[in-house]
């Protein structure tokens, strides 16, 4: 690894942003099967939403211009009847919530705010606003209007719209074939024995488990061994994936034949190392349709790179037109300290609008348990070598979609 291979955090992230191209495969879904689903069309507004004026609230529907008055009781009117206007003056009519409102009543009065009600009439009290309570109909989404554009990523709450339509399938992108990889003789199954001498492998199945919270399908294609040859013809046989992930196998070291055994394949390399801390050995490129991402050994620095760097990417070759990380800004209770000349990152734990960093951002890329320990990261630029307490910085939330445009959230 050569300082001409290695790029700034910022470049490497532009770099790989620039270089992944969104898929192009469709296919239709049944609601059930929307979430987390990117969609491949625009939706447009079926019914008009609400289809009818309604009321907000049990109370009473009348006249504005008859306010401060006691009318009275015409009707009562519950959700799912078709009533017609027949108010005369002095009248209004008790309603229910959702209930459909007749054309002669433009506002409602919740109950409890009238100073008198009997079972025949009601006192409206004076100072209530013009159309409280009252729902027109379309006032939520217009016939005819873009409900979702293609690109927009599917939450409850869309799917939620879309039944509300009575839309029960849409066009999906199809979901992006994904081969997780591990290398290292030393590298041991969950279920296998280990010696003393052997580690578990805790990197893939931490990053499957990381892809899946996101919505994605990742397949474990196993570990490969420190050979050269071994792993030229493993990589060889996953050129049908849209994207390979390794974690191992890229530093220096002498069992280190990733990148060898990439270019054998016709690796195309957009970077080979990254001015940051933890996280220096990482590569990405592209190797024919293939998306490689090679992350570093470190178990720490394996699944924060994944979810940096790869996560973004992965989120707009799936078609999503909104893929980077979303930040907030958080007080740094701690004076903490960084070593400058590269971009630092920091994991921490956010409550309340407040930055509690990890150990006191002492800790090893090896290591597991301080991911366990947070809820949230900050990245600094090569400048920073401290914060102090009382600072205000951006942070990333570990439990939030990548879903922001493109934005700036290094401090």
């Amino acid at each position: 690894m050569t300082q001409l291979d290695i790029l700034s955090f910022l470049e490497a992230q532009k770099k790989t942003q620039e270089a992944c191209k969104s898929t192009e495969m469709t296919e239709t879904v049944l609601i059930e099967n929307l979430l987390n689903r990117v969609i491949a069309e625009d939706i447009v507004v079926q019914k008009n939403l609400p289809s009818f004026d309604n009321s907000a609230m049990d109370g009473f529907a009348f006249r504005y211009s008859e306010r401060g008055q006691t009318l009275k009781v015409k009707t009562a009117i519950f959700a799912g009847d078709k009533p017609h206007a027949q108010l005369d003056e002095g009248e209004c009519y008790k309603i229910m919530t959702g209930a459909q409102v007749p054309s002669d009543a433009d506002t409602i009065v919740p109950i409890e705010d009238c100073p008198m009600v009997t079972e025949t009439e009601v006192s409206i009290p004076e100072n209530i606003k013009q159309g409280n309570a009252f729902r027109s109909k379309g006032e939520e989404q217009k016939e005819g209007h873009t409900l979702f554009e293609r690109g927009d990523f599917m939450t409850p709450a869309h799917i939620a719209l879309l039944s509300a339509q009575g839309i029960m399938a849409a066009s999906v992108y199809k979901p992006l074939q994904i081969a997780v990889l591990s290398t290292g003789d030393e590298i041991r199954e969950p279920w296998e024995q280990a010696s003393e001498d052997e580690i578990y492998n805790a990197n893939a199945f931490a990053i499957t488990a990381l892809l899946k919270k996101y919505g994605f399908s990742p397949t474990y294609a196993g570990a490969i061994p420190d050979r050269l040859e071994k792993t030229v013809d493993c990589i060889a046989g996953l050129t049908s994936y849209d994207v390979i992930i390794t974690t191992g196998g890229i530093s220096m070291g002498d069992a280190d034949f990733l990148e060898e055994a990439f270019k054998k394949n016709g690796l195309n390399a957009l970077f080979h190392g990254v001015n940051v801390k933890p996280g220096r050995p990482t590569m990405m490129g592209t190797m024919g349709s293939t998306f490689v991402m090679a992350m570093p050994g470190n178990p720490l620095t394996a699944m924060i790179n994944t979810f940096l760097l790869s996560l973004p990417v992965l989120f707009k070759m799936q078609g999503n037109k909104r893929y980077a990380h979303p930040y907030i800004y958080a007080e740094n209770k701690h004076l903490f300290k960084m070593r400058p000349g590269k971009s630092n990152i920091v994991l921490g734990t956010v409550e309340n609008g407040e930055f509690y960093v990890t150990r006191n951002n002492k800790y090893g890329s090896g290591m597991l348990t301080p991911i366990v320990e947070s809820n949230a990261l900050a990245v600094f630029n090569e400048s920073i070598s401290s914060i102090e307490g009382g600072e205000r910085i951006k942070v990333i939330l570990f439990d939030t979609l990548p879903l922001s445009k493109p934005n700036q959230f290094i401090n």
